[in-house]
């Protein structure tokens, strides 16, 4: 089953970098951008992370949800968070469940080399709990930008 726009998004309860659990549906009334992320504190992903750091206040102000899912622990997310000062919560997702649910998991390639891995994919979820907006493509340093700019024609 391929997620689609107008979907549902996938219910999920995953712990965040403090243990506590998060339940997606406690959410609901607002926009979430739910990306998927490969690891903590590597190049590509310190950018992505760094990005919606910058443009925090802007999703604050227009009361948008931040989550980002790795397959790291809650030690790991601490460290991440502590080092590059990210006020948004990430979440962990051990078994790679809800990943694979949203399809953000599978075989990858890196320097000739394959394997399994987390994808780079982001959510957006609307009040309704449904997927407005799929990235299957992202560019890390400018994705929390071009993320904000779909939400002002998808809001209008």
């Amino acid at each position: 089953m391929t997620l689609e726009i107008g979907d549902f998004a996938p219910e999920f309860i995953l712990p965040n970098a403090n243990g506590e659990p998060i339940d997606l549906k406690r959410f609901r009334g607002q926009w979430v951008v739910l990306y998927f992320y490969p690891r903590d504190n590597t190049p590509g992903c310190t950018k992505e992370a760094c990005g919606f750091r910058e443009q925090y206040e802007t999703y604050q102000t227009e009361q948008i949800v931040i989550l980002g899912i790795s397959g790291d622990d809650a030690k790991s997310h601490q460290k991440f968070i502590s080092k590059q000062n990210l006020p948004f919560q990430l979440l962990s997702d051990l078994d790679l469940k809800v990943a694979k649910t949203y399809e953000a998991y599978g075989p990858k390639k890196f320097m000739g080399k394959e394997y399994e891995g987390i994808y780079r994919h982001t959510f957006l979820i609307d009040p309704e709990g449904k997927l407005a907006k799929i990235y299957r493509k992202v560019k890390p340093a400018d994705h929390a930008i071009d993320i904000l700019q779909a939400l002002e024609s998808l809001k209008k």
